[in-house]
């Protein structure tokens, strides 16, 4: 086999891979149908396939107590590994030590793995909250999903048996890390810049994404394809639109597409160091972050996700950051531009955001053409126009029904 030239997966030589295969995997799942079930959150079963698919290497299963506890106070778990996210596991009772479980979707019913559990512990919720997401507010997204858990954490390790998941078909889109790896040794990269999306790509997607080929020998335009929140745009159009635009607008040598399975828990910062952590495992050297990263709503500073990069100790993460400042359409300068690079005035300058993207698209207006390209708002208009085609099709549903009501 040939030496490999990339980045080397997070904490370990090799990627810790939990998913059974074959005889090994039928055999674990006769066994796991008579075990007790445990139901997990849609979030909790991303996290079950990350570890399965060796996206969350070197993770063995759901953390403990005193994992937990570092990796919220200090990013550390309990051996001193750099960590910035808790992965737990809850339950509505305490499960003895040494109990076996089978692991359930709650999403899809199907058995995900089994578990053998090494502890059952209570937590502070807010702790965790105020630590990871600096807010205790219910509003934020990621701050409702921890205070929703059920009371008992479960830990332990796992194996998996399932990384079904997905609503739509994401052939060729969705890989394991050892798939990536594959591919970017095939291209002879060994600089590999990841960029994440959870939106459609925009001209400052479009932006970052050729400012990061330039300095690297390939782009790897990785997407969640989890659980997003309300109005958020679903993965399988975000698909169409990068197509088009790779297609298009890019040397498609450059750049690889690819999908992930965890949902988003919009951590700014913290998710930010999670995204560049798991996608050194992917394979990647470089991880892009530009304005309000995982953020939501006005929770974090538009360039906090770059500045806690900054605060990590010496050998915390070999996965380094890329940082690009500001992004806007320039008309003087006739193109996209940044702080760094526009002399110009804020009136000469256009904004762009998924959120207003998403806002104008969903009430039906005019978006300039600076904002994205044509193709790309093709594909989401006829999404955004479908949507209007179910909401007119249930109305007029309900009309009938009370017709009929009142004719009765």
């Amino acid at each position: 086999m040939a030496k490999t030239t990339l980045i080397s997966p997070h904490g370990s030589p090799t990627l810790k891979i939990l998913l059974l295969e074959g005889k090994e995997r039928d055999d674990e799942l006769k066994r796991a149908e008579k075990l007790p079930k445990l139901v997990m959150s849609s979030r909790e079963t991303g996290d079950l396939i990350m570890m399965g698919i060796g996206g969350f290497t070197p993770l063995e299963g759901f953390m403990g107590y005193d994992d937990w506890k570092g990796v919220c106070q200090d990013m550390k778990m309990k051996n001193g590994l750099f960590w910035p996210i808790p992965v737990t596991l809850s339950n509505n009772e305490k499960i003895n030590q040494g109990t076996e479980l089978c692991l359930i979707s709650g999403e899809t019913n199907e058995i995900m793995g089994t578990m053998k559990v090494t502890e059952s512990y209570k937590i502070d919720k807010e702790f965790e909250c105020k630590n990871v997401f600096k807010t205790n507010d219910p509003e934020h997204p990621g701050v409702k999903m921890v205070m929703e858990q059920k009371e008992w954490n479960i830990a332990g390790p796992v194996k998996v048996l399932s990384e079904s998941y997905f609503p739509t078909d994401f052939k060729g889109i969705y890989q394991r890390p050892a798939e990536s790896r594959k591919i970017f040794m095939e291209r002879g990269w060994k600089t590999i810049a990841a960029l994440q999306l959870r939106n459609p790509m925009h001209r400052s997607h479009e932006y970052l994404a050729k400012i990061a080929i330039e300095v690297s020998d390939g782009l790897y335009i990785h997407q969640l394809v989890g659980q997003l929140k309300p109005g958020d745009i679903p993965a399988d159009v975000r698909v169409k639109c990068i197509d088009k635009l790779v297609e298009l607008y890019f040397d498609k040598s450059r750049v690889l597409q690819g999908g992930y399975p965890l949902d988003m828990r919009y951590a700014g910062p913290r998710e930010a160091l999670l995204h560049a952590l798991f996608r050194q495992n992917f394979g990647c050297t470089h991880m892009i972050i530009g304005r309000d990263h995982a953020g939501v709503g006005n929770y974090y500073g538009p360039f906090d996700a770059q500045e806690i990069f900054f605060q990590l100790w010496d050998g915390a993460l070999e996965c380094k950051m890329l940082p690009i400042d500001w992004t806007f359409w320039c008309y003087k300068c006739g193109g996209m531009a940044s702080m760094k690079t526009c002399p110009h005035a804020k009136e000469d300058r256009l904004f762009l955001s998924g959120t207003a993207l998403r806002k104008s698209l969903s009430e039906g207006g005019d978006v300039a053409v600076e904002f994205s390209r044509k193709e790309v708002l093709e594909v989401l208009r006829e999404y955004y126009a479908s949507l209007t085609e179910k909401v007119e099709i249930k109305m007029h549903g309900h009309a009938t029904g009370d017709a009929d009501t009142k004719r009765k």
